[in-house]
């Protein structure tokens, strides 16, 4: 099969050599800023074949280069075979960083093109600032590969729902009021927001627009005289919805004039935004007269400190997916050990079977990863009908899945030994579960934040010279995207945030390990922040777990684990049994009984 990616670049280059562009910026984003993009928005993924969440894409006259992290090394070596595009391993020693290449590469009176409606404002700046010594300008007035993406999907135009009331515990009214409180407090008399799970948590609306997350393409402004536009394509919403948003003062304008009403605030207005979140062509449009005000947006840190009644519902949510998922589990191991053929795709069928079934399903929350032996070092792996892995009984399964419901979102990680397994794999995957419990088992004061603990989760790999390239541990959204801010649990970066850990948020805990050619490892549960103890030094943190599912010991080596570490496994285990037995029954119950047995 002919690879399309070479005749795309030379239609690219074509038009830039017709606009006199020196290179073109393709970034992974809409004008949204979205981790997952609706397909309309994956230009990156079209021009290139790297199919990867996050990349950064540069094609100039002669080069072109794809900037990705670690988790995306082996999927982007593989993709980009014959492409003509370079991998740029970001964070490798002397590989420069996607701006550095640029200002090496463009000179005096050069033009970088870069579409204004998928990058951030102040990256629009940075890029403007760093080309500028070398006398290069940007333009965002040109997509350039929207111009020869003759097949480009279109909008997505699925209609949005409100999120159930009996689920979405904080009425629409009471979330909005919150919001302008802290509008007031910093003299906004205007707030723009265009991040999606933002206005679909403050609307109390849910969409699926963009796979696996429950949103919907839309802008909205808050207004003085408690008054909100959503601007959002009107066929999406029925009377009835629309009625119940203008009770609460939100007013339904056609998504394309959002800019337009921006162009039309005055002096006098005072507009608070983050434009770490809001595109460049957007912000463009607000007149220079009007007052800026640069803070995050509340609503994100509001989202993230889930209630009382929202963890109610998680709590329950964990136990139906913890029973689905031993049922999946169950019917895998009985299938290979009747000699049945069994795949990677044939695993997420098994678990979309299982979850499916469950009340409040609606869908999942990911992609799910199966990859067995070597396919679990590719963190991102995804099986797919033309490349997959045929399972058998000997070595490891890695299973990263997560499912949508309407009272959560879920995310979990399992090891599963398919039969015989090496020392080398069971250390590892030890090791890697040493690291989890040290993290789920911290005390941690007041104010700490997620750079301060990643070390606990790390510290037994990097006893054995060995470590991860990604994060130990993300937000979760309610029945919102599996990846949300602003908190997160990884190493420090220069210019991070350092966000507390507060009572109510949810994070994931997910160290692993990862051997190129030979195999994968990752543990994970979810787990939310409590309230520990007051001492004379202050208040304290501590992490509950929320994930119910039982860890394969077959994949372990209990001889490596310290008595407390063996008590919370076995501790877990048996918290695991009683909130799940109840929902099981026959082969599913004795199956869990057996791999919750103490160690």
């Amino acid at each position: 099969m002919n690879n399309p990616v070479p005749a795309r670049l030379t239609a690219l280059r074509a038009l830039m050599q017709e606009h006199r562009v020196a290179a073109v910026l393709v970034p992974s984003a809409d004008p949204h800023l979205s981790e997952y993009l609706p397909a309309h928005w994956s230009a990156r993924a079209w021009l290139s074949g790297f199919t990867g969440s996050a990349g950064t894409l540069i094609v100039s006259r002669d080069q072109a280069g794809l900037w990705t992290d670690s988790r995306y090394f082996a999927q982007a070596e593989q993709q980009l075979t014959g492409s003509g595009i370079s991998l740029m391993k970001l964070r490798v020693a002397h590989t420069p960083e996607h701006l550095e290449w640029l200002q090496q590469h463009l000179g005096e009176g050069e033009v970088l093109a870069v579409a204004g409606d998928s990058v951030a404002a102040t990256t629009c700046r940075d890029i403007e600032h760093r080309l500028a010594d070398a006398g290069a300008t940007v333009r965002t007035d040109l997509d350039l590969p929207g111009a020869i993406w003759s097949d480009r999907p279109p909008l997505p135009l699925a209609s949005v729902f409100a999120h159930d009331p009996a689920y979405a515990a904080t009425p629409r009214a009471d979330k909005l009021k919150r919001v302008r409180q802290a509008m007031r407090k910093l003299g906004a008399t205007h707030h723009l927001l265009s991040s999606l799970d933002d206005i679909a948590w403050l609307t109390n609306l849910r969409g699926s627009d963009v796979e696996c997350n429950p949103v919907f393409l839309a802008h909205l402004l808050l207004q003085p005289d408690d008054r909100a536009t959503l601007f959002i394509q009107r066929s999406k919403l029925d009377d009835a919805l629309v009625a119940a948003l203008a009770a609460d003062g939100i007013a339904i304008a056609d998504y394309a004039s959002t800019t337009s009403t921006l162009a039309e605030l005055g002096e006098s207005d005072r507009l608070l935004l983050d434009e770490n979140r809001v595109v460049s062509i957007i912000c463009a449009a607000i007149a220079p007269t009007v007052k800026r005000i640069q803070a995050a947006n509340p609503s994100t840190a509001f989202k993230a400190v889930k209630t009382s009644a929202e963890l109610d519902h998680i709590r329950e949510v964990m136990r139906r997916d913890g029973a689905a998922l031993v049922r999946g589990f169950r019917r895998l191991e009985q299938r290979l050990a009747a000699g049945m053929t069994v795949t990677e795709l044939d695993v997420d069928s098994l678990l979309h079977e299982e979850r499916s079934a469950q009340p409040g399903w609606v869908g999942e929350s990911f992609a799910t990863i199966a990859g067995y032996q070597a396919n679990g070092a590719l963190p991102h792996y995804r099986a797919t009908p033309e490349s997959h892995s045929t399972l058998q009984a000997k070595g490891l399964l890695l299973v990263d899945s997560g499912g949508q419901y309407l009272g959560g979102t879920t995310d979990i990680t399992r090891v599963l030994a398919l039969g015989e397994t090496t020392t080398e794999q069971r250390r590892d995957a030890t090791l890697v579960l040493k690291g989890m419990i040290a993290l789920s088992r911290a005390r941690f004061p007041k104010g700490a934040s997620g750079p301060q603990l990643d070390a606990l989760a790390r510290a037994p790999l990097w006893a054995a010279g060995m470590d991860y390239g990604h994060g130990t541990g993300h937000g979760v959204g309610y029945f919102l995207n599996v990846h949300e801010g602003p908190h997160s649990i990884r190493p420090p970066v220069a210019d991070g945030a350092l966000v507390a850990l507060e009572p109510g948020m949810i994070s994931s805990i997910e160290p692993g390990l990862y051997k190129p050619g030979r195999h994968g490892i990752r543990h994970e549960n979810l787990a939310v922040v409590v309230e520990a103890e007051q001492s004379e030094f202050g208040e304290y943190r501590a992490f509950e777990t929320l994930t119910l599912c039982p860890f394969d010991r077959r994949a372990l080596e209990p001889g490596l684990l310290n008595p407390a570490e063996r008590a919370w496994l076995d501790d877990y285990h048996a918290s695991v049994r009683a909130a799940l037995s109840p929902l099981l029954e026959d082969a599913d119950l004795e199956w869990l009984v057996r791999h919750c047995a103490p160690l």
